[in-house]
């Protein structure tokens, strides 16, 4: 079962308790159920997205727009993709990656750390738009592409 898959079915998860202990609880366990949601992040650091490099906010504004055409177009033509231990090599197999897996979800960028050639982002992603969990994603930059991109769970 995939990451974005396993995440998915852990929001469902989440939300079928919160759900039963609003029912069945009082009032100041519902109140904590909501805070805990309400301090989600769900809109990008602005100061982190403006200092974003050229290909690293293209990526991020194709997964906003859910433009897989436009997300693809940010990688070099032999680029490499390691999401949590699959790798996947040419801007084909990341079309086919991008579809499945990140096109549909909702990516929020919380930090950015610049390095050289690249940066790492520490952002919430929820696969389709649902639940969600952090990640680093890791950008190695060459020519104005993205050549690497890492993604771990933080």
């Amino acid at each position: 079962m995939s990451a974005a898959r396993i995440a998915a079915v852990a929001a469902v998860l989440v939300a079928v308790v919160v759900l039963a202990v609003t029912v069945v609880t009082g009032d100041h366990v519902r109140v904590a159920a909501k805070e805990a949601v309400r301090d989600t992040p769900d809109e990008h650091d602005p100061a982190a997205l403006t200092a974003l490099e050229p290909a690293v906010r293209g990526y991020v504004d194709a997964v906003d727009s859910r433009d897989v055409n436009a997300l693809v177009g940010v990688f070099a033509p032999q680029a490499t993709v390691n999401d949590t231990g699959r790798s996947f090599h040419g801007r084909a197999a990341i079309r086919d990656w991008a579809r499945d897996e990140v096109i549909g979800g909702r990516l929020t960028v919380l930090k950015n750390t610049p390095k050289t050639n690249g940066t790492t982002l520490l952002v919430r992603f929820a696969p389709q738009g649902v639940g969600g969990f952090e990640a680093d994603y890791e950008f190695d930059l060459r020519d104005g592409r993205i050549a690497r991109l890492d993604l771990r769970y933080a």
